[in-house]
């Protein structure tokens, strides 16, 4: 590496992102030599000196990345974050032996964290979580700046490029078109409260107390109904636990050939216990 190379190679300046940019922008970029050298360094040996080489003199890639997602109203420092981390784990994964330079290599890496925390960030609540989700967000919002809302056929042609249902490109066309609310309104008096999501999203139809009640009347008979049984004898609570109470339920003539008596027999051993379920259950 030249002498002007390792000069360059200085920490950039904080507080300050033009300054930062232009500090980038300096750092000269690699022959594809010293790309695959450094690379076989930090691979072969572990050279971390190498690897910061790499990740310094790439950093004007993810400036320039970075700059491509300015339109959602994030911060372009977090951004230009965000892509960092992906650089350096692309540095990490480089293989100097495929022959393909570090910059091709690194893309998908920077643009993966930068998505990451375009999803986390740009709603309060998530707008897409499975991948399919998050590869039409990004998708769907670059259709929407040429073409704005969209008609019944602008919405089956992305779905047919996208490769999904058109169900789903009016759901995510929904959620981006949403707004983040505060709970409980705004204090300012000049903003209408009165839709606020504290005035609709309570249950109505939830009582707790209620709830609470019926929770503790199962508990209750619950415990009624295993101490009547355990007043019968144990050829009755057999047949009133298979007859009643087990999932896969017997019927008379299975139990009659289980007891090897005759079904009418298992029927009035049944009535006479449910009989004396009932009056312990009342008792």
């Amino acid at each position: 590496m030249t002498t002007a190379m390792q000069q360059s190679m200085v920490l950039v300046p904080q507080g300050s992102l033009e300054g930062y940019i232009q500090a980038v922008n300096s750092i000269p970029v690699l022959t594809a030599e010293e790309e695959r050298a450094l690379a076989g360094r930090l691979q072969q040996d572990g050279d971390l000196e190498a690897a910061r080489v790499l990740v310094m003199s790439h950093l004007r890639f993810v400036v320039h990345i970075a700059r491509s997602y300015a339109g959602y109203g994030l911060p372009q420092a977090d951004l230009i974050q965000e892509g960092t981390i992906g650089l350096m784990k692309a540095v990490k994964r480089f293989d100097p032996t495929v022959g393909v330079r570090l910059v091709s290599f690194a893309v998908h890496w920077i643009k993966s964290e930068i998505h990451e925390y375009v999803l986390r960030n740009w709603r309060m609540v998530k707008v897409a979580t499975t991948k399919a989700q998050r590869k039409l967000f990004f998708n769907l919002r670059k259709a929407k700046k040429r073409l704005g809302w969209f008609s019944h056929d602008e919405v089956q042609a992305v779905a047919n490029d996208l490769g999904v249902s058109p169900q789903e490109v009016l759901e995510m066309e929904a959620r981006m078109s949403g707004q983040d609310v505060a709970f409980d309104g705004y204090e300012d008096d000049e903003q209408d409260s009165s839709y606020a999501p504290v005035h609709y999203l309570e249950d109505k139809s939830s009582d707790m107390a209620l709830a609470l009640e019926n929770d503790d009347w199962e508990h209750y008979a619950e415990h009624k109904l295993s101490h009547a049984l355990s007043c019968l004898d144990e050829r009755s609570q057999h047949i009133i636990r298979r007859r009643w109470l087990d999932d896969d339920k017997a019927t008379l003539q299975e139990l009659a050939d289980h007891y090897a008596v005759s079904a009418e027999r298992i029927r009035q051993l049944e009535k006479n216990a449910l009989k004396r379920l009932k009056d312990a259950l009342e008792a």
